[in-house]
């Protein structure tokens, strides 16, 4: 198969090339948490040096851990559509991620939203559009989009966010969220969430590669959140350790500690009361 020249990415939007790249190594596995053979394909095509990706500090732990959360972000996505068959999910931050893909029911009408590069990159690599599936090439940050994605306003709507708060400062976070609150209220959001700590220690990995992306907001616990008001409410969580892998039993000792540790989690939110 010949390779497909791909568009430069730096900053950011390299991460998603990056997070291609793990999901296609996991899939190779016998006891893969993951399959994602689509991006397995995409690597082997594009002429993208990998080797920057492979500079990443990452040991095992911190492999599997990154692909137990791409994980959890499908089931997140599989229980609202099964208690919302007709519903609409908007993935914020979706790179060249196959998310809509491995979860579709057949009724969902999809949003994929990245910056314009990586749509673009996304469009010649993946494919373009369908009867339910968009694509919106904007930043999460720009009050447009909501518009696209308000003509379903009256549908139930998850905003699921893998690997993006994490990148902005919290007054943007925090403005994204109200905004999303009263544009479509009663709809869930899905992200993740990582501790001051633990952004420091990524930053410190980032720094011995030579991907330029820097992580900036970390929170400690779900109930800050709540305090931003409007009845945003914190439905759920999860955590890695909540229901560990095989691939990490050797981890079992640290479940009485977790609650001292906080690590990363996924936070599942409802935005206020529908109308």
């Amino acid at each position: 198969m010949s390779e497909t020249p791909h568009q430069e990415l730096s900053g950011v939007p390299e991460t998603s090339l990056a997070a291609l790249y793990w999901r296609a190594m996991e899939s190779q596995r016998p006891d893969a948490i993951l399959k994602d053979e689509k991006a397995a394909a995409l690597v082997r095509r594009m002429s993208y040096d990998f080797d920057r990706v492979r500079q990443i500090p990452m040991n095992e732990l911190l492999k599997v851990m990154r692909v137990m959360l791409t994980r959890e972000m499908d089931r997140y996505a599989r229980d609202f559509l099964g208690r919302h068959p007709e519903g609409v999910v908007v993935h914020i931050g979706c790179g060249l991620d196959s998310r809509f893909e491995r979860v579709d029911n057949g009724q969902v009408e999809w949003y994929d939203l990245d910056l314009p590069d990586v749509i673009d990159l996304r469009r010649r690599l993946i494919g373009g559009e369908g009867p339910r599936y968009h694509l919106v090439g904007c930043s999460v940050l720009d009050c447009a989009w909501p518009d696209t994605v308000g003509a379903h306003r009256r549908r139930p709507i998850l905003f699921l966010a893998e690997n993006v708060f994490l990148y902005l400062i919290e007054a943007q976070v925090q403005s994204l969220v109200r905004t999303l609150r009263e544009r479509f209220p009663g709809a869930e959001l899905v992200f993740d969430g990582w501790k001051p700590y633990e952004l420091w220690l990524g930053n410190r990995e980032f720094s011995r590669s030579t991907l330029s992306a820097r992580l900036r907001w970390g929170i400690w616990r779900g109930q800050e959140i709540e305090r931003w008001g409007g009845g945003i409410r914190l439905l759920a969580e999860w955590t890695y350790i909540d229901e560990p892998d095989p691939r990490l039993a050797y981890l079992r000792w640290l479940r009485p500690l977790e609650h001292l540790l906080r690590t990363m989690r996924i936070y599942h939110f409802q935005l206020g009361k529908a109308d």
